[in-house]
């Protein structure tokens, strides 16, 4: 069965913070979070991990505002990037610019456009990869990103728009009796989901998680950052929809992170999307080891407004 997706999105790249305080995020992802640091190029630090192929998986660039600066996916080929250039360029979607050589790291082709809500959106193809190694046994550091979570005032309208423009499909829907539909998971490869959209009173990053080794390096890693004296939001647990373990932490500018392992890859094409119901204990948390999803623990992943709506990031 093809999991392939119909316009050659392959994976999730990277994920591009601007923030405020950035030395101090630089010392967290390194030093805390276990990222290595794998050059800074003026106001930028690119971070990667020590397991994934890819030149870095976050991008932090020194600003006066925080906001999301861009969220990276590959595609296939130079090919596939150029036809959904013109289809979404053809379809009215404002592209920040046609598509060309990148000048990030690992050069690469692609481009940028915004997203329903007004992220910044970036396809590339034909990146350098990074001599990257096996993640070894007790070693609590992420060996890639996993997926990227955002939150939308109208989560429908912004899965229905990845559905139609950029070919993702639905694996779950959470649900709840007084809210209705409050998150989607959207997958472009078989992995359960590289992007889920949260309901959210504005747009914002929801979460950024980064897949671990196994079992015992994701509480490690739990423990070592709840150690580090890092606020822990939620966890450790055991979703029920893509069957993921979960720890969620604050990072020092108030953008939610989260270790996770043992992801749902899907067997079959034939997918049938689940609707699950939030106030059932067992679709939060299988294990019952995280406390009840609370408002007061959603509220720290509603995060603040998303500052750079409709203005792409200045690199």
């Amino acid at each position: 069965m093809s999991h392939l997706n119909v316009h050659g999105i392959t994976h999730l790249r990277h994920v591009d913070l601007a923030v405020p305080d950035y030395a101090t995020q630089r010392t967290f992802y390194r030093d805390t979070w276990g990222l290595t640091e794998v050059g800074t190029d003026g106001d930028l630090s690119f971070l990667a991990a020590e397991g994934s192929p890819e030149q870095y998986i976050v991008r932090l660039r020194k600003a006066d505002e925080k906001r999301l600066d861009l969220i990276a996916f590959g595609a296939t080929d130079p090919a596939a990037v150029d036809a959904l250039a013109a289809k979404l360029g053809a379809e009215g979607v404002q592209l920040v610019g046609q598509p060309g050589t990148l000048q990030t790291a690992g050069g690469g082709y692609g481009f940028r456009f915004f997203d329903l809500d007004g992220r910044t959106i970036e396809i590339s193809s034909g990146v350098e990869t990074r001599k990257h190694r096996a993640v070894e046994e007790g070693e609590a550091i992420p060996v890639r990103i996993s997926h990227a979570v955002m939150n939308s005032n109208d989560p429908t309208a912004t899965k229905d728009w990845y559905e139609k423009y950029l070919g993702f499909k639905l694996s779950d829907t959470l649900w709840s009796a007084h809210m209705g539909e409050m998150m989607h998971f959207m997958r472009c490869n078989d992995w359960h989901h590289s992007l889920a959209i949260a309901r959210g009173p504005h747009t914002s990053v929801h979460h950024v998680s980064f897949e671990m080794r196994g079992l015992d390096e994701y509480m490690r890693g739990t423990g070592r950052v709840m150690r580090a004296g890092i606020k822990k939001i939620w966890g450790p647990g055991r979703h029920l929809a893509g069957n993921n373990t979960f720890t969620y932490f604050l990072d020092p500018s108030g953008n939610t992170m989260e270790y996770t392992t043992e992801l749902e890859r899907l067997e079959t094409d034939q997918w049938h999307p689940t609707l699950y119901d939030i106030a059932d204990p067992q679709t939060q948390d299988q294990w019952g080891t995280a406390d009840p999803m609370s408002e007061i623990i959603a509220k720290d992943s509603f995060n603040t407004p998303d500052r750079g709506l409709f203005v792409a990031p200045p690199v």
